[in-house]
């Protein structure tokens, strides 16, 4: 009777492939830090031997963890639909948790966190517009977890890396073609001066109203969120003064919405009696009545880079560039037109 075969062991393909019993390892939870061609010799191996682990279904891929702070809305959807799509194929596994918001105890949230993520599995971490705290980055740095971050809410550390758009060049676009069709008395609606991404639109607004001798008059800028309802309020307040603007350049898409509906309410028709702009050219950009002219964001290439420069850094490979700006593009729809006056 013959005598059964001895079970094949990591070692023995290592040995037989001529590599480390980790890298077999590697190979065998999909790890996508080995090499191409020592992955094709492994497995080629470990298929003449038929080898079969203890426990195939339990597979260990890489994750990343993607967070963001309060509600999802179309521009996060749109990046975290990048994200999602490079991980897939970067053969990577992308969590998605909402990020908790300041509490009492920073430094105790920020090292909980950080266990978790550890705990889990977890090679980098990738925000988006959300707020980190100084204790935050320290915990991320001790556990040497890479991070990037999509437009912070906050201006991030010269050290820390981000992804975003040319905001300086998009505000300038937008303004400059409200200017092309005649108007002058542009107002700004954005986000949170602490928001960097915010800071470089109202900069290339401000750039393009000096540029063509516009005056802006203080009570013409307005910042709160990018949210619809900042929107509303904003545009409501703008539309009450004395003085009105005759265009507004909002700092999103929702933001836009949000004027364009204080519009509808006081009778202002879109583009004839006001004319907007809006910035990220989501869905809502598309749907809306009048479809919105806007600066367009690439939001889902933002994400994918953030996640293949994420990946880098964990590799402990170089990277181009800390700080990754990509191209805006102005989008002519039907919510700004030629000025006349009344």
């Amino acid at each position: 009777m013959p005598r059964p075969k001895a079970a094949v062991t990591l070692a023995t393909v290592a040995t037989t492939a001529g590599v480390s019993i980790a890298t077999v390892s590697k190979v065998l939870n999909g790890r996508s830090d080995v090499s191409s061609a020592t992955r094709a010799r492994v497995q080629e191996l470990l298929n003449q031997h038929g080898y079969v682990g203890r426990r195939p279904e339990t597979v260990v891929r890489d994750s990343v963890e993607l967070f963001y702070q309060g509600a999802l809305n179309n521009y996060s959807v749109e990046v975290i639909q990048g994200v999602v799509e490079a991980g897939q194929s970067a053969d990577v596994d992308v969590v998605l948790n909402a990020h908790p918001r300041r509490e009492s105890t920073v430094t105790d949230r920020a090292s909980r966190w950080i266990r978790e993520l550890i705990a889990g599995g977890r090679r980098a971490a990738i925000g988006i517009t959300s707020e980190l705290t100084d204790a935050d980055l320290a915990a991320l740095s001790r556990a040497r977890l890479p991070l990037v971050v999509i437009d912070p809410a906050n201006i991030p550390e010269p050290d820390v890396t981000s992804v975003g758009s040319t905001n300086f060049a998009g505000g300038m676009a937008a303004t400059q073609h409200l200017l092309e069709l005649g108007h002058r008395q542009i107002a700004y609606l954005g986000g949170p001066p602490t928001s960097g991404c915010n800071q470089a639109r109202l900069s290339g607004f401000r750039s393009a109203m000096e540029a063509a001798s516009a005056s802006v008059p203080r009570h013409y800028i307005w910042q709160r969120d990018f949210l619809y309802d900042d929107g509303v309020a904003g545009g409501s307040a703008l539309l009450d003064l004395p003085d009105r603007p005759s265009a507004i350049f909002a700092g999103s898409d929702e933001v836009a919405l949000g004027v364009m509906e204080a519009a509808r309410s006081r009778g202002l028709r879109i583009p004839e009696d006001l004319s907007v702009v809006g910035f990220d050219d989501t869905q809502v950009a598309r749907l809306a009545s009048p479809p919105l002219t806007t600066v367009k964001q690439p939001l889902r290439e933002m994400g994918a880079v953030a996640l293949r420069t994420a990946l880098r850094l964990a590799a402990g490979d170089p990277v181009d560039s800390h700080h990754v700006e990509l191209a805006t593009t102005l989008i002519i729809r039907d919510s700004a037109t030629q000025f006349t006056a009344n």
